[in-house]
């Protein structure tokens, strides 16, 4: 309880953005969605290493998840061609599912690890899947 009236406290206090930090795509492996997992040296002494490359090794598992090719989807690819893809107005794709994981993830992790150290994680999908981007906070007194 304590830790959502501090969350909640942080939350009301007014921030600006210092300096942005971005990862970029990692196309070592070809173009399937993956970040680099170097840490930035902008983000040293604000937070762990091993904070970053959790996060960031967690939103590429994500992304891996999202673009597998299985039965599911094969069967999920069928239904929507024989619905005329209408069956998309009643559910979400698998891809959409891992969208809305990786939201709440990368949400999860703004509120436990980042925001208490004075930076923020934006959402990949914001950025065109190019970057991740860090912005460093300042807090407006």
């Amino acid at each position: 309880m304590a830790v959502n009236n501090q969350t909640q406290a942080m939350d009301s206090m007014p921030r600006t953005v210092m300096a942005k930090v971005f990862v970029q795509r990692d196309y070592s492996e070809g173009t399937a969605v993956k970040f680099q997992t170097k840490f930035p040296q902008e983000l040293e002494g604000r937070i762990d290493q091993s904070t970053f490359q959790y996060t960031v090794n967690e939103v590429n598992a994500i992304f891996t998840k999202a673009e597998e090719l299985g039965s599911r989807a094969y069967c999920e690819g069928c239904l929507a061609c024989l619905t005329a893809y209408t069956v998309f107005l009643c559910m979400d794709t698998h891809y959409q599912r891992c969208l809305k994981e990786l939201a709440q993830f990368i949400s999860e992790q703004n509120e436990h690890q980042y925001l208490p150290k004075g930076l923020m994680i934006t959402d990949p999908m914001e950025r065109g899947l190019r970057v991740i981007e860090i912005c460093i906070l300042r807090q407006d007194t």
